[in-house]
């Protein structure tokens, strides 16, 4: 007996998913599968990315769908796209054998009248991205008033990707006597809130600690300045001759550029981001799941939702900006029971994150050398041998050759034939790291006497010049909604320049420092994105620090430095007086160095609505 079976699944939709390779239920499964088709309550199951939480839900709702009824019964909610597919091609896999229910998948990017078009010939099931389906219900084009289930997947991402007020909507348009199922790998206030609202007293089911890590992921982190961040990635993928892995960036720029770079040096790799049209995603997306594509570098936005078996690396050339992320970015890996590895690059003043994301996911992260160039090319060599071992031979087709292979190779010993053989392809491994540098010795040790030897360094592995003009301030702050990663790219978009001209960025309520690579690029953002407004409001950019230019006493940045524009923000004694303190101002207006008392030279502190995602990222 199948073991679905004692769960409550019927022979048909048994018969489906061993097709697909299922016969034992994952936790969540076996768990959430009878309470879910006892169909009484509402529903709550935490469980890790790549635990089988599509099966836990979908298996019960083909089980409780009336397939006499042609219209929606159930609805899925998914944040990306691709997660929506994934579940709708799940949902018509599993019910291959049984009444073939009929699904339907709706998102941005594709044609919203071929969707209308299949709505209006009857569907059971919908699985939609919020963005879309909002669209779907302001056309008229579909009715949820006979709802019966709602399931909210993967909710907390959707909630971080700023879907709250379309939740909000969408649930409002069902009925209050349907039942919701909530999935979620962590469950933040928000989530909770939103069970709070919408929830009748649910059946909470934690698979695991919550926020905790996947037990068959191995997690390591490497210490790179961020000028070799490039050379270690490519070391660390040639030391695992059988990577099959996902790279997170954390902007589509820089997802673009290294996926470029790695083309380009003839890895097999491609990017994933919001930019790309539907048509272009589903082209990558297909490469990766055939396994024709090695390697997938993506935004944390873009990879959300994929679903994609045996994948062995999860690399995070950034670690992401909110810090929860990186579950769900390591949870691509080690799915249906494998092991996998997570690893991250980061600098020396990210190892106060690693920290905290050991606290968090209750999970120790090792750290780990770079591999030398003698031992990628070692790596390499035995990776060959065991192909050569394990490949096998077709006999038939090979046999007509071989004679004139022979002939060609009998003047050479069986030494020498292995030896000619591996070099083929490992030369070019011993050429490309002929003399190959050392990039473990360039790291910084996290003490306090190799940061005096070493001076102070940006995020981004230069000399912050700080006296030189490469520290810039904006009225661009946290209140304004913006965390790291948006703010880079908003700023390299503005000014048209690569993102890892930015360095360490610094932000505060309402204005932020970042560091640049050299004064010429200071100059070129300051002359792009002065005047550029941000959600209606006008920006101002300027050099953070410099040196004392005016003999109005008015103190500058630069703990008492004159400003000549007045007032700055004042380090020294006095912070408040006005008659040659600085006062509270960036850019007062007094040219004699009277401050004022606002940031941004008299604007009031922004508030704005969490920043949308384009319906491309829906």
């Amino acid at each position: 007996m199948n073991a679905f079976e004692q769960l409550g699944i019927t022979p048909d939709l048994i018969k489906g998913i061993e097709k697909l390779g299922f016969t034992t239920p994952t936790a969540i499964q076996e768990q959430a599968i009878p309470v879910l088709i006892e169909n009484k309550r509402d529903f709550v199951g935490l469980a890790q990315t790549g635990t089988g939480k599509t099966a836990a839900f979908g298996l019960p709702l083909l089980e409780l769908i009336d397939y006499t009824k042609n219209y929606p019964q159930a609805l899925i909610l998914s944040p990306t796209r691709e997660l929506c597919v994934q579940i709708s091609q799940d949902l018509k896999e599993y019910s291959f054998y049984a009444q073939q229910a009929k699904v339907l998948a709706v998102y941005g990017g594709a044609n919203i009248v071929t969707q209308i078009s299949a709505l209006k010939r009857g569907v059971h099931i919908v699985a939609a991205t919020p963005g879309r389906l909002l669209d779907l219900i302001d056309r008229r084009a579909i009715d949820l008033s006979k709802i019966t289930h709602v399931v909210l997947d993967e909710a907390d991402e959707m909630l971080n990707m700023g879907f709250q007020e379309d939740i909000n909507s969408i649930l409002g348009n069902t009925p209050e006597e349907k039942r919701t199922w909530l999935f979620s790998a962590t469950m933040p206030s928000q989530v909770r809130a939103i069970a709070s609202k919408y929830m009748n007293d649910p059946f909470e089911l934690t698979i695991g600690k919550k926020n905790s890590a996947n037990e068959n992921i191995s997690h390591e982190f490497y210490m790179i300045r961020d000028r070799e961040k490039y050379s270690a990635l490519k070391r660390i993928v040639d030391f695992s001759p059988e990577i099959f892995g996902l790279i997170f960036c954390r902007t589509k720029v820089e997802t673009q550029e290294i996926a470029e770079k790695l083309m380009k040096d003839g890895y097999n790799a491609d990017s994933l981001h919001g930019d790309l049209s539907q048509q272009q995603r589903d082209k990558v997306m297909a490469r990766f799941k055939s396994k024709t594509l090695q390697m997938l570098v993506a935004t944390d936005v873009a990879a959300r939702g994929i679903d994609v078996d045996n994948v062995t690396h999860v690399i995070n050339y950034h670690l992401p900006d909110e810090i929860e992320n990186y579950t769900h970015r390591s949870g691509r890996t080690a799915r249906a029971g494998k092991t996998g590895v997570s690893i991250s690059l980061i600098g020396n003043r990210d190892f106060s994150k690693i920290k905290h994301l050991e606290r968090l996911i209750n999970t120790k992260f090792v750290k780990k050398t770079i591999p030398s160039g003698a031992e990628v090319c070692e790596k390499q060599l035995y990776a060959l041998i065991a192909k050569v071992h394990d490949v096998e031979v077709n006999e038939k087709e090979i046999g007509k050759y071989l004679p004139h292979v022979n002939e060609s190779l009998k003047d050479l010993s069986r030494e020498e034939l292995i030896k000619k053989f591996t070099s083929m392809e490992f030369n070019r491994f011993l050429e490309y790291y002929k003399n190959a540098p050392d990039l473990n010795s360039t790291q910084r040790d996290d003490s306090s006497s190799d940061r005096n030897n070493r001076g102070d360094r940006g995020e981004r592995g230069e000399r912050t010049e700080r006296a030189d003009g490469n520290r810039l301030f904006i009225n661009l702050g946290i209140k304004d909604d913006v965390d790291k990663a948006s703010f880079i790219e908003f700023i390299s978009g503005l000014a048209n320049i690569k993102s890892s001209v930015i360095g360490h960025v610094q932000m505060n309520d309402t204005f932020s420092h970042f560091d640049v690579a050299t004064p010429a690029d200071a100059t070129l953002i300051i002359d792009m994105v002065n005047g550029a407004k941000h959600n209606g409001r006008k920006l101002r950019v300027d050099l953070a620090e410099r040196k004392r230019e005016s003999s109005g006493g008015g103190g500058g940045y630069n703990r008492g430095g004159g400003d000549r524009r007045g007032g700055g923000f004042n380090r020294g004694p006095r912070r408040d007086d006005r008659r040659g303190g600085g006062g509270n101002s960036y850019g007062g207006n007094s040219s004699n160095g009277g401050g004022g008392n606002s940031y941004g030279g008299g604007d009031k502190p922004f508030r704005s609505k969490r920043p949308r995602f384009n319906k491309s990222d829906r």
